[in-house]
């Protein structure tokens, strides 16, 4: 973020934080006592919600070929992968994948000899359900784990305050660009900015929940949410930029739709997994 940020209103600001922090006290309340059947709904909610977006991004009214089909399966997939997740089942996850894929090529099929493109609606509908209803599912799984509850707090304040850190840092101190062709407002300041506030932060849950944790792994695991969630971050930014738009959504005021709100977490989420599960 440059310094051109600053020369945003200050509505702006004002309207983010007020989505804060009344979304702040549901996600406390839903995680903390929800238990794991009504966090996975909300979970397969916001799939759906996302996976709209995507859709709206990546589709838009330039495709030749219908993709109401394609769209279709994808909120179908999505939820039964989110559910599959709550099972604890990772064959049905993988297996509805595949299904996925199976069943797009299929429809088409019959539309490839009036219209080649189909192929890319194909590739854009199995990137939709990898991207968005598979990663999220990670969440899911963390959840259900070992002080899954702790781990879904940790994750969620270590990803959130780091993209806090990097959008303010950017906005005071940022100078050069990260990655201008993808984002141009992105500085390397305002990303070192995130990074120090992720594992700051990450530090501080360490110290009160997990102070058995050992310092060294902890760290590498703090920098690696971190990095992830901001190629996440740039990620998105690239799918519209492709699309030519500025938000996915305006459901969140201050931070665009949902999709915009995310997409740090869903590049987080399965990093976050595999070190919980495998590695610390």
């Amino acid at each position: 973020m440059t310094a051109s940020g600053l020369s945003h209103s200050d509505n702006m600001h004002s309207k983010r934080w007020i989505t804060a922090f009344v979304a702040i006290p549901f996600l406390v309340l839903l995680i903390a006592s929800g238990g794991a059947l009504m966090f996975a709904v909300v979970i397969g909610a916001i799939c759906l919600i996302a996976l709209w977006e995507f859709f709206h991004i990546l589709f838009g009214k330039t495709e030749r070929s219908n993709p109401f089909y394609f769209k279709l399966l994808a909120f179908i997939t999505g939820p039964a992968i989110i559910w599959a997740a709550y099972m604890n089942s990772f064959k049905s996850m993988l297996g509805l994948i595949a299904l996925n894929l199976i069943v797009s090529a299929l429809i088409s099929l019959p539309k490839f000899k009036s219209d080649a493109s189909i192929s890319e609606i194909v590739f854009k509908q199995v990137l939709g359900v990898i991207y968005i209803p598979l990663f999220l599912s990670y969440l899911v799984l963390i959840r259900n784990g070992d002080d899954g509850v702790s781990w879904i707090f940790f994750l969620l304040i270590v990803v959130f305050l780091g993209d806090t850190g990097a959008f303010y840092t950017g906005s005071y101190l940022g100078r050069h660009t990260l990655c201008p062709a993808v984002s141009p407002n992105k500085t390397i300041e305002g990303s070192v900015g995130g990074l120090a506030v992720n594992v700051c932060a990450g530090a501080l849950f360490k110290i009160f929940f997990f102070p058995l944790l050992q310092w060294n792994l902890s760290i590498l695991f703090f920098l690696c949410i971190g990095v992830a969630g901001q190629v996440g971050d740039l990620f998105e930014s690239k799918l519209k930029r492709v699309a030519n738009i500025k938000d996915s959504g305006a459901l969140l005021p201050g931070h665009g739709g949902f999709l915009d709100r995310i997409d740090a977490l869903l590049f987080a989420a399965p990093v976050a997994y595999c070190f919980i599960e495998y590695i610390l």
